[in-house]
């Protein structure tokens, strides 16, 4: 069995202690104060923060995430622009690069790790890349320290499930819902349906993520995992404007709903 990394370890800690995890998604480079909106974040209760780096055909992002992925790459923002600004934030609690295949495989994989982890990135969520294509980039990142956190959909045959929980590292990502990102008006049924599949097979981290867009949603998400991530509900504001002062307000009502408050 692997050790747990430092992320994993954190991130089991606190769930062990009582605490449902929260993780919120941000675009890097979306606006001149993106790198505060982590901070900001981060400060409000977030256990760690999903960055994403922009790309041209983001296929698992919906409308809200294209929008900003298309914005920040309009303002100059490519992946080594993105990473050198991670290396500048204090946030305090593990940062997570979510990106493309394109962008990896373009890179290198061994290249692409090592500069995760020169940068601080403490993990990496790359959708496109399944898991029977997965070794040549989660052998170098597992060389360079950088967790592979591996998604779970709600179509996926148990076997394969097991699988995924195996060589996830950090946490499982449960998708709730077939499709894209977005917010949804309700939760859907098949979040707490694989959130108990996973807590079922596995003992990492369990995060739902994908149509989770309010207080409710995310402790009714929670109630069948040990947390969250939260996207496109966050991204919306930002684009309208919230900056770091309204991006904390709202991860402080994820967190106030998480903890029952």
């Amino acid at each position: 069995m692997t050790a747990p990394s430092s992320m994993e370890s954190a991130l089991r800690a606190s769930r062990d202690a009582g605490r449902k995890l929260l993780v919120p998604y941000v675009t890097g480079g979306l606006g001149d104060d993106w790198m505060r909106v982590v901070e900001a974040v981060s400060a409000a209760g977030a256990d760690a923060v999903e960055i994403g780096i922009p790309f041209s055909d983001p296929v698992m992002d919906g409308p809200v995430i294209q929008q900003a992925s298309q914005r920040a790459l309009a303002a100059g923002a490519t992946p080594v622009s993105i990473l050198a600004d991670v290396a500048r934030i204090d946030a305090g609690i593990p940062l997570v690069v979510m990106t493309y295949y394109n962008i990896v495989f373009r890179s290198g994989h061994v290249r692409f790790a090592e500069s995760l982890a020169a940068h601080g990135v403490s993990g990496a969520i790359v959708p496109d890349l399944p898991l029977i294509e997965l070794d040549g980039w989660a052998d170098a990142a597992d060389s360079a320290g950088v967790d592979t956190i591996l998604l779970a959909a709600p179509n996926t045959p148990d076997r394969t499930l097991a699988a995924i929980c195996r060589r996830t590292r950090g946490w499982v990502y449960g998708v709730a819902l077939m499709g894209v990102t977005g917010e949804r008006s309700a939760l859907a049924s098949s979040a707490g349906v694989l959130g108990r599949r996973l807590k079922a097979v596995t003992d990492k981290p369990v995060l739902i993520g994908v149509g989770v867009s309010t207080p409710a949603q995310a402790a009714e998400a929670a109630a069948d995992a040990d947390g969250v991530i939260v996207g496109s509900a966050l991204v919306r504001r930002l684009l309208e404007g919230a900056g770091p002062d309204g991006a904390a307000a709202f991860v402080a009502e994820l967190r106030a709903g998480l903890d029952g408050g």
